[in-house]
């Protein structure tokens, strides 16, 4: 699903604008990206959170050559699906 259609649904099924809609998720999604930057994580109830989370350093391997590499420690955001969305899209047999 591309953003604009992601917009038409929401301006759809909440009756407000397209205009509106796009507005609604910028603010999501900035507010997302803000909170997990200052505290770490940002929940989503029902879908999943955003956990930001440190990488420490190690040795890999140049896949062309097979020479060590080091590399380093970095900051990486991980998106964990909540519980009750996993169960229902990906339900155990």
């Amino acid at each position: 699903m591309t953003k604009a259609q992601f917009v038409s649904l929401i301006a759809e099924k909440a009756s407000i604008t397209k205009a509106k809609a796009d507005e609604i998720l910028e603010i999501l999604s900035g507010t997302a990206v803000s909170e997990t930057k200052k505290n770490g994580q940002f929940i989503i109830p029902g879908v999943g959170k955003l956990v930001k989370s440190q990488r420490k350093a190690r040795v890999g391997r140049n896949p062309q050559t097979g020479a060590a590499i080091k590399i380093p420690a970095k900051t990486v955001v991980k998106f964990r699906v909540a519980k009750s969305c996993k169960d229902v899209v990906a339900p155990k047999k």
